[in-house]
């Protein structure tokens, strides 16, 4: 059995499940996946285009495109991947705090934040009594009142792994 194939969603169309879909091998080995109406593809060698399935693409597990994960989180830029990472390394936290933490003016941090919880990467944490900042006040415990605080769900952890498999896949 050969190596795997590596798909990855062309920007220019960015084709999403259900839509007729082409191949491009391309001369790195990964295979673009284009909608089959794009018009980029005119330019391309006809020898190298390929007949593909979105079965066939769920089906590799080397796919990195974050847009195979969900459509929707194609929208999401390196400022949220560093949100996500601050949440999974530091754990619940409120928009202040991270806002300061990124250097974020505070009314885009709290539209990210939104943002990100309606993606489902985030969740808001209802009240309870939590711990005070992961490793940084040890032994404190605060009630959560006038703050809203967010945590990484599994599709956070999910996302922050596909960025993470791209951009390592783009520097090679």
């Amino acid at each position: 059995m050969g190596p795997e194939l590596t798909y990855k969603i062309a920007k220019c169309c960015a084709p999403q499940e259900g839509d007729t879909i082409t191949g491009y091998f391309k001369e790195d080995g990964t295979i673009t996946v284009h909608d089959a109406t794009c018009n980029a593809m005119q330019g391309l060698r006809t020898e190298r285009l390929l007949k593909v399935t979105w079965d066939e693409i769920r089906k590799t597990e080397t796919t990195t495109d974050i847009a195979l994960l969900a459509p929707e989180f194609a929208e999401l830029d390196e400022t949220d991947y560093f949100i996500l990472k601050h949440h999974q390394e530091l754990g619940m936290d409120y928009s202040i705090v991270v806002a300061e933490a990124l250097r974020i003016p505070l009314e885009e941090m709290h539209q990210r934040h939104r943002k990100l919880k309606e993606l489902g990467v985030l969740k808001r944490v209802e009240g309870r009594i939590i711990h005070y900042r992961k490793n940084i006040v040890k032994g404190k415990w605060i009630k959560h009142r006038n703050h809203t605080y967010y945590e990484l769900t599994p599709e956070g952890k999910m996302w922050i792994e596909a960025f993470e498999n791209q951009q390592t896949a783009s520097e090679t």
